[in-house]
């Protein structure tokens, strides 16, 4: 039995998708405890915050939120930076794209006939002002330069919703006019331990 356990939603995506993807690729073992959807009502009242995923750690406890979550894989596995100041720069990212989950979440709640409309306005406005002040964030190809860490994880995650088409009106290139996030995007989808964890989910 692993000493760690993931909990999280069944699908391969998302919060999880980065969580899994960042134990993986530090070579961490874990449990990777998936949560049919009809058990999460009974769940939920359980959890830290009300929201997967969470992280238990024997001997420790319990967190929740899945920046913390990486924050505490990188910290301990060597997928995060040590200088200060640089971790606050990436943490930064991880909060940002935490940031445009919610605004895009807001968009996908809106329904017919305004539905095609705002998700055309959220690919021409939200996510072009998104990408250009993280393009400023990547040293090329990952954030910190030759290094992939945690905040690398997330923006794959993140880049991966809108690369594999799953919110219609909004073209899968949607970051094409920024080529230092589509470089990391690739970059981080060719690391070894990434594509062995995808190919198998």
């Amino acid at each position: 039995m692993a000493d760690i356990k993931l909990t999280y939603f069944e699908f391969s995506a998302s919060r999880g998708l980065e969580c899994r993807l960042a134990l993986h690729v530090a070579g961490v073992p874990f449990e990777d405890d998936r949560v049919p959807r009809d058990q999460w009502p009974q769940l939920k009242p359980t959890t830290p915050y009300g929201t997967l995923p969470f992280l238990t750690v024997d001997g420790k406890g319990v967190v929740g939120e899945s920046n913390a979550i990486l924050g505490w894989v990188g910290r301990n596995y060597g997928l995060h930076p040590t200088d200060a100041f640089e971790a606050a720069r990436h943490e930064a990212i991880l909060s940002a794209c935490e940031s445009l989950r919610h605004e895009v979440n807001h968009v996908l709640k809106v329904k017919d006939p305004d539905r095609k409309q705002a998700r055309e306005e959220m690919a021409s406005g939200l996510l072009q002002r998104w990408g250009a002040f993280v393009e400023r964030q990547i040293h090329g190809p990952f954030v910190a330069g030759d290094r992939l860490n945690v905040a690398d994880i997330k923006l794959f995650v993140i880049a991966g919703w809108f690369a594999k088409g799953v919110i219609d009106h909004v073209p899968t290139d949607v970051f094409a006019g920024f080529p230092k996030l589509t470089a990391l995007y690739e970059a981080v989808g060719r690391n070894e331990r990434v594509a062995s964890f995808l190919a198998t989910k």
